[in-house]
């Protein structure tokens, strides 16, 4: 089967069969925090301020931040949904690697720092709390059980970065002015909104192909000695 397709299936099958698990919609707030991060974390790289960060409880958010210079804006747009899909891959490459510890452990840390620094209204901080808690919970008393928890976020992760990334993406073409990141790209730049959203929609398939092939990878598959053909005039 085509590899784009068989990404496409799973992914389909996976955002279905996560919904029938009690309180899931809780942790897809995850990817809306690391979206968010992504902004504040290009922001400050770019020598901007980060004013504040909103989560809300129906999975969206907002960052504020001031920028000195255009060029650093577009970057900043850029950053949410590309930095939100590279987090997502990258779960998945730490769970192949055997370093799920260590995945939960930067995941801890960025609601951490996003609590103590940026992120302002209720919804957000209890939410970033809870999340803080459980997390360290399951690290230090439930290690048994740490493993399905990391593949529980890490899929509910890359199911939102993709799910996220298309909406913005379809939005893009039938409502332009309203599809968030792309629209203000498409303000910062000659290139229309719809060329952002497409490109957010496909980077975000290329990425969960990617953290999927990962995950299906065999075991030993990556430690394999590779071959070597040597020829001789």
């Amino acid at each position: 089967m085509n590899k784009w397709l068989k990404t496409i299936l799973f992914l389909m099958a996976s955002v279905f069969l996560t919904r029938m698990i009690p309180f899931s919609s809780l942790f897809r707030n995850l990817d809306t925090m690391i979206h968010e991060f992504a902004h504040a974390l290009m922001t400050l790289v770019l020598s901007g301020k980060v004013l504040r960060i909103e989560l809300y409880a129906d999975h969206s958010g907002v960052t504020y931040s001031s920028m000195l210079t255009p060029g650093g804006s577009i970057l900043v747009s850029l950053a949410g949904y590309i930095g939100a899909s590279l987090f997502a891959w990258l779960l998945f490459y730490l769970y192949r690697k055997g370093r799920h510890m260590w995945g939960l452990g930067l995941m801890t840390a960025v609601a951490l720092v996003s609590l103590l620094l940026y992120v302002r209204g209720e919804f957000g901080m209890l939410w970033l709390t809870g999340f803080i808690a459980l997390n360290v919970v399951i690290m230090i008393f439930w290690v048994n059980f740490s493993k399905y928890y990391y593949l529980l976020l890490a899929f509910i992760t890359l199911e939102e970065s993709v799910v996220s990334a298309m909406y913005i993406g379809w939005t893009s073409w039938t409502r332009p002015s309203q599809a968030g990141d792309a629209a203000n790209l498409a303000q910062q730049t000659f290139l229309p909104a719809l060329f952002w959203g497409t490109l957010f929609a496909l980077f975000a398939l290329w990425c969960a192909r990617g953290a999927l092939t990962l995950f299906f990878r065999k075991e030993g598959t990556a430690n394999a000695p590779k071959s070597r053909r040597l020829d001789r005039a």
